[in-house]
């Protein structure tokens, strides 16, 4: 488990290690702990997630104290929605953790990110990632085979959020017994792949979390990394001025390989506050695809 963050008000968060999986079927997407490729630092206390985009339904394994089952179906909270990325939540009681969940699905690739707001100076959280299908690489007309992605960003903080979505407790109750909810982080990301050398990098950048405007987010730069020539899975550090402050992973996904999706780990990297963690995800279109963000469109120079 891992701490919440203190100094900025004396928030603090936790959270537990297990392992994670890509998502696999077509319609109903579900991991299995037994068929994971997730590094266990991005996956953390997540052993399992099924998503139905057409009917808009996410149950979630494997995150302690988020509903009475072992198996908790989320509510959608479309009012929580950022970037493309839809949201779900779940609290069984006013005075039980709260959770944020967020998931995005292009054509079949996909990923997902969980975390419960602090309370009692814990939470727990992980994200994951896969593809329906197949890796179909691109054949590209570009010199050295070099595709990109681009789009937005979501990810959330071992920190309190606003609580928008809390349940109402009893005037008078203890600051000291109430829960949290989860706060936001948002920004851009462009991906860049070599599929012909099977190297990928990349950054997230203006990020932005609405709940701590006096806070500045430095861009988190997914190092090179190899792509698996087999499968079409990479992972790699992420780095702020060349440190290392966590870890990165993602499938490529679709005819192709016209989108990808990933998910980040970090922490340590947000100067005035201490023990904080960011786990966020990215799904994004290949430039040239329909959906595509406006990045793409920018002129060769």
């Amino acid at each position: 488990m891992k701490r919440l963050w203190l100094t900025l008000a004396a928030f603090t968060v936790l959270s537990a290690c297990s392992g994670g999986n890509p998502f696999a079927t077509d319609t109903d997407t579900d991991t299995d702990p037994d068929e994971g490729t997730i590094p266990e630092q991005i996956a953390g206390d997540l052993s399992g997630i099924t998503y139905n985009p057409v009917t808009q339904t996410l149950t979630v394994r494997g995150i302690s104290l988020d509903d009475t089952p072992y198996e908790a179906v989320y509510t959608r909270k479309p009012a929580l929605d950022r970037g493309g990325y839809e949201a779900y939540t779940v609290q069984e009681g006013s005075l039980q953790r709260h959770t944020t969940a967020y998931v995005r699905d292009i054509g079949g690739t996909r990923a997902a990110v969980v975390m419960t707001g602090g309370q009692f100076e814990h939470y727990f959280g992980g994200a994951v990632y896969g593809r329906s299908g197949v890796y179909d690489p691109p054949v590209s007309n570009q010199p050295g085979g070099l595709v990109s992605y681009a789009g937005n960003y979501v990810g959330v903080l071992n920190g309190p959020g606003d609580g928008g979505d809390l349940l109402p407790v009893t005037p008078g109750t203890p600051n000291s017994v109430r829960p949290a909810q989860a706060a936001e982080v948002t920004g851009k990301v462009l991906v860049n792949a070599d599929f012909t050398d099977n190297v990928v990098n990349g950054v997230v950048y203006d990020r932005d979390a609405p709940d701590y405007p006096q806070l500045t987010l430095s861009d988190l730069a997914l190092a090179p990394a190899d792509i698996d020539a087999e499968t079409g899975t990479f992972d790699g550090e992420v780095t702020i001025d060349l440190t290392a402050v966590g870890q990165y992973g993602g499938i490529f996904g679709g005819t192709d390989a016209n989108a990808v999706a990933g998910a980040l780990f970090a922490e340590g990297h947000i100067d005035g506050v201490d023990n904080e963690e960011e786990r966020g995800i990215f799904v994004l279109p290949q430039c040239g695809t329909p959906g595509q963000d406006a990045l793409c469109n920018q002129p060769a120079p």
